[in-house]
């Protein structure tokens, strides 16, 4: 689909430490559209922000849909990037119209997990993949035929 597919196995760059943050949206009751279409048309906006604006610690995003819930997997260089986009004008705007619009509304769920993991603490393999997920955020390279193994890779943090 015009991305370019890369044969063989590839694995990450592990030089610095990664923010997963997962983010989505579940629709709880589908004939209640004026309630979850805002909290589903909310988050474009942000993240052409995000793409825009390398600044705010942003490295790259995957987004997975399916029939209720929508989860975006989005890669950040620090906590303290995440944390002060959440805090900023567009996010901060979102969040109060949310409140004010949604509250506690079971019609539409929100949720979010972030996880802050240290350089070398993770791993990744991409066989015959176009550049995806993490590798897209940090990086890819080819995998060496002495780190052929996850134990490997994940102890000396290559």
């Amino acid at each position: 689909m015009g991305k370019e597919v890369f044969p063989g196995r590839y694995t990450t760059e592990q030089e610095e430490n990664v923010v997963v943050f997962l983010i989505g949206m579940r629709i709880n009751k589908w004939w209640a559209i004026h309630k979850w279409l805002p909290v589903f048309t909310a988050m474009p906006p942000m993240i052409r922000e995000l793409y825009m604006n390398k600044k705010t610690g942003f490295l790259s995003m995957e987004s997975f849909f399916s029939l209720r819930t929508t989860l975006l997997v989005q890669y950040w260089r620090s906590s303290d990037d995440l944390i002060t986009y959440a805090k900023g004008p567009t996010h901060l705007t979102a969040w109060r119209r949310f409140n004010k619009k949604i509250g506690n509304n079971n019609a539409v769920g929100i949720y979010h997990e972030t996880y802050v993991i240290e350089k070398g603490n993770y791993e990744s393999v991409y066989g015959n993949m176009p550049v995806f997920g993490l590798a897209k955020a940090a990086g890819h390279r080819l995998i060496s035929t002495p780190l052929n193994s996850a134990r490997k890779r994940l102890k000396t943090g290559n």
